[in-house]
């Protein structure tokens, strides 16, 4: 098996929005997020993008500082053919996908990840009580491995609604990647585990709508 140098990241939450993830890399602080990011060591911009689905289902979950309380996206770890999360896959090089795992689950220690058998096992799970302590390995894409990451259980105690302004980047970046219309990307969204019969339901339709005609 050869010593992959550059990989495709995928995502499926507001890394959907290319300005977001953007931040991962090069750092920043993403409108109406309350976290800097330091970014990758090597601050250079991905070399390709594409639309990519991820046969894992989506939910939200748990609640996160830097999106005011409100939950974060995960995948569910089992994959499941009959579900397609919409997702967007980035291509960057080995060690910026190291250096975005290590923001993500918020350490500054040295990060091992070792993508043979991460490709073998089908994932990897990182010694570490981190939310995404899970690599996914999602099959090739055009000749490149694609990996993403997730919580290693469902986590399905801890299910909570996603703040407006987390969904508003899921929003545009399922625009931006797939050009969906409003009344697309709500019926996606709605039945998604952290916004099922809660009360965002009632202003989906009002998120939506407004952030795709700013």
């Amino acid at each position: 098996m050869r010593n992959f140098e550059r990989v495709w990241y995928a995502c499926y939450g507001s890394n959907l929005m290319e300005d977001r993830f953007l931040c991962y890399i090069t750092g920043g602080t993403p409108k109406g997020a309350k976290r800097t990011y330091i970014g990758c060591r090597d601050k250079a911009l991905p070399k390709a993008k594409d639309s990519f689905l991820i046969p894992h289902q989506l939910y939200f979950a748990k609640s996160t500082k830097t999106w005011s309380g409100g939950a974060a996206a995960f995948v569910k770890p089992k994959q499941n053919k009959e579900v397609k999360t919409f997702g967007k896959i980035y291509s960057i090089s080995k060690n910026q996908f190291i250096d975005l795992v290590k923001q993500e689950i918020d350490t500054e220690k040295e990060l091992e990840i070792n993508l043979e058998k991460t490709i073998e096992k089908g994932y990897l799970d990182l010694k570490s009580n981190a939310w995404y302590n899970r690599i996914l390995f999602l099959g090739y894409h055009k000749e490149m491995p694609v990996f993403s990451f997730t919580n290693a259980e469902f986590l399905k105690n801890e299910i909570n609604t996603p703040h407006p302004d987390y969904l508003e980047k899921i929003i545009a970046g399922l625009r931006e990647t797939y050009q969906l219309t409003p009344v697309e990307i709500m019926t996606y969204l709605k039945d998604k585990a952290g916004i099922l019969e809660r009360p965002i339901t009632k202003d989906l339709k009002k998120l939506i709508n407004d952030t795709l005609s700013e």
